[in-house]
């Protein structure tokens, strides 16, 4: 079957350079998902392989830098209103979707305001049900949000002033689509994507290959005045196992791959997580930070049976189990110190304006943990009942760590690996009180990820079900707040009182590592962790 499954893939990719041209000059960018895509519809671009997908087809008002900046993209400038709850786009007039069958002549046309506010109206009408229908929902209007005021201009209106409002549209969900591709694919527009993107479809065989041309009209120019992209075409591979993924990489058949499986970490990477020297002249290794939170999470609803005698709900024991492993240890033993311990809280460091004065956090501090199950009534663990850890089979070392650490103080601790979308299933239904958790940031605003403890988000995100009445004032006045400052000082005490409360244990704030061949120029780590290939060359 893998031998089948293999030929198949090439099979395709040299019908596509067919399609593309049979000179040897023409470039073409190959690539692997270990998770297949499902969707080409941006309105349900949440996970990695869509996503991805995604923001090579299409376009949104606005989109980020590599410093996670808000920049213009169809949106060629803005105006806020003084009361901040009116922003006006004025839009490119030189913006085209891509050809295809479903426009008259099979010509894509010009993109209009109108196309944006169809979109929206879109992702919010539950009809659509769609995965991204929460950027706007209880953040807009509910009586014509979205205002075509000319083809060129476009007004969005909000219920309250929103900070991270522009940051949001540059999430993929709030791409631009034509009204004629839904009308004439349906459903089968998850198929059959029309964007505005960089890159336009040519082919997707589910599982197995997905195809993209480069968009000869693309509107985006480099410094140089030369129209973007660079590449001819993407070739993406969908081969689940990341062993066999970095050996086609090792062998050229790949031009990138997106970090390693753990079981390949030695053999890449030394023990301080950079490349061993054997490879150093063979590809580079770029690598950054990555707003990602790995975390196990504490039910915290005490209306949940299985919250019965549970000595979680006793804050100086979650406190004690903060204390009581070596997050630098580790990530050293386990991951070859790919990531940073996530000893400063929740939300990642680098989202702050300034990190420096972050003077709240868990260290190991072993003797404080005593300390504290002795102020709760179990001194060394004795009369504590055993608590049960709910992880994935990929995060099974994490927990063997934790547990260990936590019976070296009498803490008994009993793993119970599953599924991941049992585990997912488990949390919405309140079946587990302590459970492996990550959140990666969609947009880079620390109010994503304080987000999941704003009793009025429920679950999803609130897994925890975490319930602070100062926490949620807090929350909702550092939201409406328009001074970056005062909202960075604001975001600071919500992570403080988290870590105070503890109904989280952060292990570490994730990185980007990213392996490309030495050919490849113009691909940089994403804190993100979105692809972006517009800019990226490949010299043969």
């Amino acid at each position: 079957m893998k031998k089948i499954f293999f030929f198949s893939v090439v099979i395709l990719f040299f019908v596509a350079c067919k399609h593309l041209n049979s000179h040897s000059d023409k470039t073409i960018f190959k690539l692997n998902l270990s998770a297949t895509a499902t969707h080409l519809d941006p309105a349900f671009s949440s996970d990695q392989p869509n996503t991805w997908s995604c923001n090579l087809l299409y376009n949104g008002l606005v989109q980020l830098d590599n410093h996670l900046q808000v920049q213009p993209c169809i949106a060629k400038r803005w105006e806020i209103s003084e009361d901040r709850k009116t922003y006006t786009f004025h839009l490119r007039k030189d913006v085209f979707f891509h050809d295809n069958v479903c426009f008259k002549n099979a010509e894509g046309r010009k993109v209009v305001a109108n196309d944006f506010v169809f979109s929206f109206n879109r992702l919010l009408d539950p009809a659509t049900a769609a995965r991204g229908n929460w950027v706007f929902e209880n953040i807009v209007t509910a009586v014509n949000p979205f205002v075509t005021i000319n083809d060129s201009t476009l007004q969005i209106h909000l219920l309250k002033p929103f900070a991270p409002f522009l940051q949001r549209l540059a999430i993929p969900y709030c791409s631009v689509i034509p009204h004629e591709a839904i009308t004439f694919y349906g459903k089968d527009f998850r198929s059959n994507p029309v964007g505005t993107g960089p890159f336009k479809f040519l082919k997707w065989n589910e599982g197995e290959v997905l195809i993209l041309h480069k968009n000869e009209t693309y509107f985006e120019f480099d410094s140089a005045g030369n129209r973007l992209p660079y590449l001819d075409a993407v070739n993406i591979s969908f081969i689940s196992n990341k062993s066999t993924e970095f050996l086609k990489f090792l062998n050229h058949e790949l031009d990138f791959v997106s970090d390693i499986d753990v079981s390949l970490k030695d053999n890449i990477l030394t023990k301080d997580g950079k490349l061993q020297p054997r490879y150093t002249n063979e590809f580079k290794l770029l690598k950054g930070p990555y707003l990602n939170t790995e975390y196990f999470s504490i039910l915290m609803d005490t209306s949940a049976a299985i919250l019965k005698n549970s000595p979680l709900q006793n804050k100086k024991i979650r406190q004690a189990i903060n204390y009581a492993f070596d997050r630098n240890e580790m990530l050293l033993f386990l991951r070859n110190n790919r990531g940073i311990a996530a000893t400063a809280g929740f939300v990642p460091p680098s989202l702050y304006i300034e990190s420096n004065n972050l003077n709240f956090g868990y260290y190991y501090l072993p003797e404080r943990s005593l300390q504290l199950l002795k102020e709760a009534g179990f001194e060394n663990g004795i009369g504590l009942s055993e608590i049960t850890l709910h992880t994935t089979d990929q995060y099974q070392d994490f927990a063997v760590y934790i547990k260990d650490k936590l019976e070296d103080i009498g803490i008994k601790t009993k793993i119970e690996i599953v599924d991941p979308r049992m585990l997912r299933q488990m949390r919405v239904n309140m079946e587990t009180n302590f459970f492996r958790s990550s959140w990666i940031a969609d947009y880079p605003d620390a109010e994503t990820y304080l987000n999941l403890f704003y009793s009025k988000s429920g679950a999803p995100p609130n897994y925890t079900r975490y319930n602070n009445l100062q926490y949620d004032m807090l929350f909702e006045k550092a939201i409406t707040e328009t001074d970056i400052i005062l909202r960075n000082e604001l975001y600071i005490q919500l992570d403080s009182i988290i870590t105070n409360d503890a109904p989280i244990i952060p292990l570490f704030y994730d990185e980007v590592y990213r392996f490309v061949q030495n050919n490849i120029y113009g691909l940089e780590p994403d804190a993100l962790n979105m692809l972006q290939l517009k800019n990226v060359q490949k010299k043969n």
